[in-house]
């Protein structure tokens, strides 16, 4: 099965509709929305959309159990095909941890749209180890595999993870498709030949993740190259200038990715 391709608002600037045509006519399926700060209300962004024919995911921060609900209503005004969030702190307890996830798992429940668990620097699945005791608890939690900051926070390849890279790759339903390195999530250019081992490696888990999906009827994979803007973008210094051009980043791994997955 083909995968959609989704287009972050992250990092590009202009008016709205002018950020969506662009997408649009690059080939994208679909725009991820990083819902705080975004102005634009559901009535407004939903013909917008429809107009170019694309699908859309919208993503946010929720720190606390009790904002999860509210939090989750207002995003499912703009009808999105699935949430994906950057979910608690990474310095709850356990127990903290798990009233968490029943009640993002209660309000799914209730929203039927899916939600997404993203495996992120500083929130509950920042490591392997962590986001595996909550999938092993719940049976139900589906993550966003952003593996780029586990090779960060591992400070290496955590191929010594097996067991829970190979937990979180069944429970995956939307990569977000960005390489890291051991000293940060972002590498400058992930075509680059210095990252080739990097790159190669962020791969098998994405292929991995895909033919698990491919034998499901449950939850179809969907793919964003999420690259961003300095400073995840590094630029040079004392100027700022960025040492790459994040469309063109956005474009290859978009480009790489369909000749991936089809």
């Amino acid at each position: 099965m083909s995968v959609p391709i989704f287009r972050a608002l992250w990092g590009m600037t202009g008016e709205l509709a002018e950020q969506v045509g662009r997408i649009a006519a690059a080939g994208y399926d679909g725009i991820e929305v990083w819902a705080a700060g975004f102005g634009t209300r559901p009535a407004e962004l939903r013909p917008l959309l429809d107009a170019h024919n694309l699908k859309l995911i919208m993503a946010t921060s929720i720190d606390t159990q009790a904002d999860i609900e509210p939090t989750l209503k207002r995003l499912a005004d703009y009808e999105p095909l699935r949430i994906n969030l950057h979910s608690g702190r990474d310095s709850f307890s356990r127990d903290e941890g798990c009233a968490y996830f029943e009640e993002a798992l209660r309000v799914e429940s209730s929203l039927l749209i899916p939600i997404m668990h993203e495996t992120h620097r500083g929130r509950l699945f920042f490591t392997p180890w962590d986001t595996a005791y909550y999938l092993e608890h719940f049976d139900s939690l589906k993550i966003t595999a952003d593996y780029s900051h586990w090779v960060n926070v591992c400070e290496r390849l955590p191929d010594d993870q097996a067991e829970a890279l190979a937990l979180a790759n069944q429970r995956a339903i939307h990569i977000h498709g960005r390489v890291g390195y051991e000293e940060g999530p972002q590498a400058p250019d992930p075509a680059a030949p210095e990252y080739a081992l990097h790159l190669a490696w962020h791969e098998r888990q994405w292929t991995a993740i895909k033919l698990h999906r491919d034998n499901l009827d449950d939850f179809p994979l969907t793919f964003t190259p999420e690259y961003g803007p300095p400073p995840y973008l590094h630029t040079i210094p004392h100027s700022g200038v960025p040492v790459a051009d994040l469309w063109q980043i956005c474009l290859w791994a978009k480009d790489r990715a369909r000749a991936q997955f089809g």
